[in-house]
C-alpha cells in the first residue's frame, strides 16, 4: 500500500521522517512507552496493507489479528470529520501504543496532518494548566486522577474534545464531567473495528445516554440481545457479547456483558485465565470476581470459601505467581 510508506507526521512539533524513526528505535535510553510508540509508526510506514494488534476479548477470546490499514485510516476519517479536527490541530497522546487506542491516537494525526504531542501515560498532567489541545484520549483511571486535583477540572477543560474509554464510568464520574465546559464524551468500539465506532457525549447540549454511531456505521442486536456492528469496510457483520438497548440503528445503550470478561483501568481481563494461574496455589474453593470501583471502574477480587483466615502468606504468594496488574485488589 504505497501511500503509507513515505513517513509524514508532526511529532512534538517536529516532522518525523524514517531515519528519525530508525534512529529512535536504536536508542538504549529510550522509555518503554515512547520505544512502544516509534515500533508502531515503523510498522505503520511499512510496506505491509495489515498492522498486528490483539483483539480485545468483546468478541471472543483474545487473539492476534491483522487490522487493515485501510480500516484504521477510515475509522481516522471518521472520528475527524465528527470532530470537525483540522491541519495542525494539536493533538495529546497520553495513552500507550501497545492498544489500539494508544495507536489510533498517531493514526488520526498521520491521516489529519495534526502536531501529536507524546506524554508519558503516567504523568501528572501538570502541563495541562498552561497547554491546550484540541483533542485528546483517557481511560477513566486517568481522569479520576485529574478530578482529584484541586486544578484538575481546569486541566481537563484544555482539552477541547475530550474522549475517555476503555472501560465504563462510575455515575459518580459522570455527573462530575458532566460538569466541564468543554466537549467530553465517552467510547465504544474495540480493536476488530479499530477503536470506536459510537460516541455517547456527556457534557454540553448534546448529553445523551445512548451511544450514537459514526457516519457510515450502523447496529442490531443478535437474539440473546448482544450488539451485532455493520461496519462499511467489513463484508460481514461484527457480532459482540455486550448486551445492547436499541434506540434506532446508529444509537444504542449498553447493559452490560454475557460473558465473564472482568474490565478494570481500560484493560480487560479472563477471570478463568487468572484462576488458572493460582489453582495449586490455593486448596479451597475460590473465583476471581470483580467490585465496583471508583478509580477503576471494576476492581480484581479473590473469593476464598472457608472459614476467614490472615492472608498475608497467601498474598505474597499471588505476587510470586502475577504480575503486578493482575493481582486482586
Amino acid at each position: 500500500m504505497k501511500k503509507f510508506t513515505k513517513p509524514h507526521i508532526i511529532l512534538n512539533n517536529e516532522a518525523v521522517t524514517s531515519e528519525t524513526i530508525t534512529e529512535q528505535l536504536q536508542n538504549p535510553n529510550l522509555s518503554e512507552w515512547e520505544k512502544e510508540l516509534y515500533l508502531f509508526l515503523n510498522e505503520w510506514f511499512s510496506d505491509s496493507d495489515f498492522v498486528l494488534a490483539q483483539t480485545s476479548g468483546s468478541t471472543g477470546e483474545p487473539k492476534p489479528i491483522e487490522l487493515p490499514k485501510l480500516v484504521m485510516q477510515k475509522s481516522a476519517e471518521r472520528t475527524i470529520q465528527y470532530f470537525g479536527l483540522k491541519k495542525n490541530d494539536r493533538l495529546l497522546l497520553s495513552l500507550p501504543c501497545r492498544y489500539i487506542a494508544g495507536k489510533m491516537m498517531v493514526v488520526r494525526a498521520i491521516v489529519g496532518q495534526m502536531n501529536l504531542i507524546t506524554v508519558d501515560p503516567a504523568t501528572d498532567f501538570d502541563f495541562l494548566e498552561h497547554e491546550t489541545f484540541s483533542f485528546g484520549a483517557m481511560v477513566p483511571n486517568q481522569v479520576f486522577k485529574l478530578l482529584e486535583q484541586p486544578s484538575g477540572v481546569e486541566k481537563l477543560q484544555n482539552i477541547r474534545n475530550l474522549l475517555i474509554g476503555g472501560s465504563a464510568i462510575t455515575s459518580a464520574m459522570e455527573a462530575q464531567v458532566s460538569q466541564l465546559q468543554n466537549r467530553t464524551v465517552i467510547t465504544y468500539g474495540m480493536t476488530e473495528t479499530a477503536s470506536h465506532i459510537a460516541i455517547r457525549e456527556l457534557s454540553g447540549d448534546r448529553k445523551s445516554e445512548f451511544y450514537h454511531c459514526l457516519p457510515g456505521i450502523t447496529v442490531s442486536t443478535n437474539d440473546l440481545g448482544c450488539l451485532r456492528i455493520h461496519h462499511p469496510e467489513f463484508t460481514e457483520s461484527l457480532q459482540t457479547n455486550d448486551i445492547a438497548e436499541l434506540h434506532s440503528n446508529t444509537a444504542f445503550r449498553i447493559l452490560g456483558r454475557s460473558d465473564s470478561v472482568i474490565i478494570s483501568g481500560g484493560i480487560k481481563y479472563s477471570p478463568e485465565s487468572l484462576e488458572k494461574k493460582l489453582e495449586n496455589l490455593i486448596l479451597d474453593r475460590f473465583v476471581i470476581s470483580s467490585m465496583p470501583d471508583e478509580k477503576l471502574g471494576e476492581k480484581l477480587v479473590l473469593v476464598v470459601e472457608g472459614k476467614p483466615h490472615a492472608t498475608d502468606q497467601l498474598e505474597q504468594k499471588i505476587i510470586e505467581r502475577l504480575a503486578a496488574f493482575e493481582r486482586p485488589k
